[in-house]
């Protein structure tokens, strides 16, 4: 296995959407990418970019590779077929210094951005999306919002193990009723009279809420109103093992079969006043407030699937015979592959310019939406594509194709669905659509 990441060199819930306008979130530093232009004189700016991943970027690439390939891919098919969370190999990317990637080092991360962290999630979901996921959950919707909103206490009780890969934690935000209307939250929280608050409510399709790595939930409940007379919504942390709070069974899902997801419930779920994270009222606000880097993440995700599904065509095209010659000198296999790597490209390029934007500290909302749009449905296109090309070996469980093709779609929903992102975009552009 490789050698842990130095910080030198280092530098979204399954179902986990809606949206709704957000106040900017500040300042970020650290772009690696160059070469930035003039901007676009509407909301939406395509600036001109020199892609030239930095050093630091580079090398995190090549180490991620070699773990997938060594510790990830020999497994992968195993992991999918009976269900199973890889918890060694989930705290072994610990040890290589994954979760901590974008985290300052006083809380043991290794000082990086959302663009390194979305080169190591592309390079784990070229052989396996689950672990992926569980990467880009445990940084983006586990650890960062303790980070982003927690106070001194909550982020040294809680972040270290968090950012050491030695702990996950999930975010509850989707309900049985409340997806991409995630203001229609029906969880509720009270004070009592010595300040605890009390949860009662369910969460569903939580990702990293019942592992055995598992040390909390963040959850989202309505803890008032505002002057408005929409619901004052408000972000508590309740960790693992607290009385009233009961973890439900895994679900049975169509892919993403080794990563950890579950519902929730919360029956007179009491955890103490300092578990509220950020300022009460805000929960939601602070939650869309980080969902457009998990919507750049999740864009990785899709490049990763892509340039998975690539190399798998490359390999078989070249490999498998037929009619007397491999099937890659038939143009209509060659040119399915040759789309293969034109979405591998765009993708690519239209993800880490929006990654390097929020490196950046510039707007990049749009920039998310349109990453996480296009990637994601050019990965279902392309699993679709490479299954083709493998014929009846591709129907089979036993190939990667066919994994790929089963987990692909789930990318199109989490984070925000497709129609979400056409609808974030298209206010982008000045459209008075609702």
């Amino acid at each position: 296995m490789p050698a842990p990441l130095q910080s030198t060199q280092i530098g979204g819930d399954l179902l986990e959407s809606g949206e709704q306008s957000a106040p900017d979130d500040g300042e970020r530093s650290g772009g690696t990418l160059v070469g930035w232009g003039v901007g676009h004189p509407t909301s939406v700016r395509f600036p001109t970019v020199t892609f030239e991943l930095n050093d630091d970027a580079e090398a995190l690439r090549r180490v991620v590779r070699d773990f997938a390939d060594s510790e990830v891919a020999p497994h992968a098919a195993a992991w999918d077929r009976d269900h199973t969370f890889p918890v060694d190999t989930v705290r072994a990317m610990g040890d290589l210094g994954l979760f901590g990637i974008p985290f300052p080092q006083e809380y043991g991360g290794g000082g990086g951005n959302l663009t390194l962290l979305c080169v190591a999630i592309e390079e784990l979901a070229r052989v396996d999306q689950s672990v992926a996921i569980t990467l880009e959950a445990g940084v983006g919707l586990g650890a960062n919002p303790i980070y982003r909103f927690g106070t001194d206490d909550q982020r040294e009780r809680w972040l270290p193990d968090l950012v050491g890969g030695r702990a996950l934690a999930g975010f509850g935000l989707t309900e049985p009723d409340a997806g991409s209307d995630a203001g229609a939250t029906r969880t509720k929280a009270h004070q009592t009279a010595d300040g605890s608050w009390v949860i009662n409510g369910e969460k569903a399709f939580i990702t990293n809420s019942g592992t055995e790595m598992t040390s909390l939930v963040t959850v989202t409940a309505v803890t008032g109103s505002e002057p408005s007379g929409r619901p004052a919504i408000s972000t508590i942390v309740v960790p693992s093992g607290t009385p009233g709070f009961e973890v439900g069974p895994s679900y049975r899902k169509m892919g993403w079969h080794a990563s950890d997801t579950h519902p929730l419930v919360f029956t007179d779920c009491a955890v103490p006043a300092e578990n509220l994270l950020g300022a009460e009222g805000r929960g939601f606000a602070n939650f869309l407030s980080i969902l457009d880097e998990g919507r750049v993440a999740i864009a990785a995700m899709a490049v990763g699937v892509i340039q998975g599904c690539l190399e798998e065509c490359q390999r078989y095209a070249n490999e498998r015979i037929a009619f007397g010659r491999a099937i890659g000198a038939n143009q209509a296999v060659a040119f399915a592959i040759a789309d293969l790597a034109v979405a591998a490209h765009a993708a690519r390029l239209v993800t880490y310019q929006a990654a390097a934007l929020a490196d950046a500290g510039k707007p990049y909302k749009a920039e998310a939406a349109i990453a996480k749009l296009y990637t994601t449905e050019a990965a279902v296109s392309a699993t679709r594509t490479a299954t083709q090309v493998f014929g009846g070996s591709g129907y089979m469980d036993e190939t990667p194709v066919a994994r790929h093709y089963r987990d692909a779609k789930v990318l199109e929903i989490g984070e925000g669905t497709s129609e979400v992102q056409r609808l974030v975009i298209s206010r982008s552009l000045g459209l008075p659509v609702s």
